[in-house]
């Protein structure tokens, strides 16, 4: 299928005037956090970086005011003594923050974004986490917990996971092994994702919700199929009608499917960011509008 000139003119410019702070809870320097970088950057995304010190997986919406180091970032990428706040030399767009991933992601909107952009991000992307992030656990994520309060700022964000990849430096990346194709399949995918979802203009999301993304482990971007998915099942819970039904299939009924038949499935849920919980049909139908034609069908 062929774009014209003008219509890819359209898309470039659409994202470079998107600006996003980036964020994860696996730490500044992992090789997920820096390809996902890369992959917003050459889509034309204007991108600030702001994500813990250290690995902070599993904290969820912990918070508490950054400290000095008191050891050396992840991967000896600042030594010890370094201040709570800090930047990579060459790039001061790079940033790490010695706390949780709710106050890295707070830093990112409500420091670094008026200093680079002049103003409140239009986004936030959170991960790709290294590992899924499914079903009701998905409180304790320190990915979904920096998406939610993204949104409780009043920043729309997605929390993206992926599977099948390891906790690497980004010095890795280099060595095109199978942990850093896989982010940069992960990365691919999650520039794919906000393509899409950005495409129509403001506003991305309704007020109050992220939504969390899952990407199975699969050899190329295009094997996957998104599927609209909620986070708990409930049988008893009417949702947004689609594919027939009006009962999505949860994150953990899809990821049971995609290890029996290795379908490649991506899910996408939306969830309250206060409660992290799964939120009613309407919200369901303003995030389903918003990607005509980009969902499959389970069946």
């Amino acid at each position: 299928m062929k774009f014209s000139t003008s219509v890819a003119f359209l898309f470039v410019g659409l994202a470079r005037s998107t600006n996003v702070v980036l964020t994860n809870d696996d730490g500044w320097a992992v090789a997920m956090i820096r390809a996902q970088n890369t992959a917003l950057l050459n889509a034309g995304y204007d991108v600030v970086l702001s994500s813990p010190a250290q690995d902070e997986s599993g904290t969820g919406t912990s918070t508490a005011p950054p400290t000095v180091l008191t050891e050396p970032c992840e991967f000896n990428t600042c030594p010890t003594g370094s201040p709570p706040e800090g930047f990579n030399a060459s790039d001061p767009r790079l940033n790490y923050v010695n706390s949780f991933p709710v106050d890295a992601v707070s830093f990112g909107i409500q420091t670094l974004a008026p200093q680079f952009f002049g103003g409140p991000p239009d986004f936030v992307v959170s991960g790709p986490n290294v590992g899924n992030n499914i079903g009701p656990g998905v409180i304790g994520s320190g990915t979904v917990g920096a998406a939610c309060e993204a949104a409780l700022l009043g920043v729309p964000s997605v929390a993206f996971s992926a599977e099948g990849v390891s906790q690497v430096a980004y010095t890795d990346l280099a060595n095109n092994d199978t942990d850093t194709v896989t982010a940069e399949i992960a990365a691919a995918l999650t520039v794919k994702f906000l393509d899409a979802l950005l495409a129509d203009g403001k506003p991305y999301l309704p007020s109050g919700v992220s939504l969390n993304v899952n990407f199975p482990n699969c050899s190329s971007p295009s094997e996957v199929k998104f599927l609209f998915t909620r986070l708990a099942f409930n049988l008893s819970a009417t949702d947004v009608e689609t594919c027939g039904t009006d009962h999505l299939p949860s994150e953990i009924e899809v990821a049971a499917i995609d290890l029996l038949t290795s379908g490649c499935f991506a899910t996408v849920s939306v969830m309250n960011a206060t409660t992290i919980t799964d939120v009613d049909a309407t919200t369901q139908a303003f995030v389903l509008n918003r990607l005509p034609g980009f969902f499959s069908c389970l069946l």
